[in-house]
């Protein structure tokens, strides 16, 4: 008979197989890639907008760099996670090389990553829809141009032009344009504040969800 106290496994309890160890770091590996799929995402497609708009109204490119800034933070969420999840993770005991990390805190560790990473590609791929087409929409109204211009004047539809006034009232009673764009912009800056929310409820849940762990070596 052996005794139990004197007993040293040398095989890995069920709840620590030794591929434990490759689910938590791919739940590392999901939070900073697609997070930063995401974020490069976002900055590509307002980015692009932005320069584009930028060639006619360059007074406007401060001021609609604001989508950019939104993507590029999408990406420090990813990091932060990753940094997170890493150090949570327990390399095996050099004595023994048993393996202590536990399947439990993989899975765990694994739907943080996921959690954050696709939370955030959502995001940015939001945030790059929205701020390209707001992005150019504030600097087509603030350069007097217009997608579809009037077909009975060859020579403003050829340059893609369009009267907009300039006076704060219109005769007709319609708003002037820098009215149209000062809403356009508030209306585009509260979508983009929506679509970073996504990637921070993602952010939320994995810190909340990489708290959970189990450690083979105290059994």
């Amino acid at each position: 008979m052996v005794d139990n106290d004197d007993y040293m496994p040398t095989e890995m309890p069920a709840l620590c197989p030794s591929w434990a160890l490759s689910v938590g770091y791919l739940g590392v590996a999901s939070a900073a890639v697609l997070s930063n799929w995401g974020s490069a995402w976002g900055t590509w497609k307002a980015g692009v907008s932005l320069v584009h708009t930028g060639i006619r109204h360059p007074e406007s490119v401060m001021k609609n760099v604001i989508p950019i800034v939104m993507a590029g933070v999408i990406g420090i969420y990813g990091l932060i996670v990753a940094v997170i999840l890493s150090e949570a993770i327990n390399k095996p005991e050099d004595s023994t090389r048993v393996n202590t990390y536990s399947i439990y805190s993989a899975m765990a560790h694994l739907c943080a990553g996921l959690c954050c990473g696709i939370s955030g590609l959502a995001a940015g791929g939001c945030i790059g829809i929205v701020g390209d087409y707001g992005v150019r929409s504030v600097g087509y109204r603030a350069s007097n141009i217009t997608l579809f211009p009037s077909l009975g004047d060859a020579k403003k539809q050829s340059e893609g032009y369009s009267q907009i006034p300039d006076s704060e009232h219109h005769a007709d009673g319609d708003v002037s344009g820098s009215d149209d764009q000062n809403k356009l912009f508030v209306g585009m800056l509260i979508m983009l504040i929506f679509s970073e929310a996504l990637a921070l409820y993602g952010l939320i849940v994995a810190l909340i969800v990489s708290q959970n762990s189990y450690d083979c070596s105290s059994e």
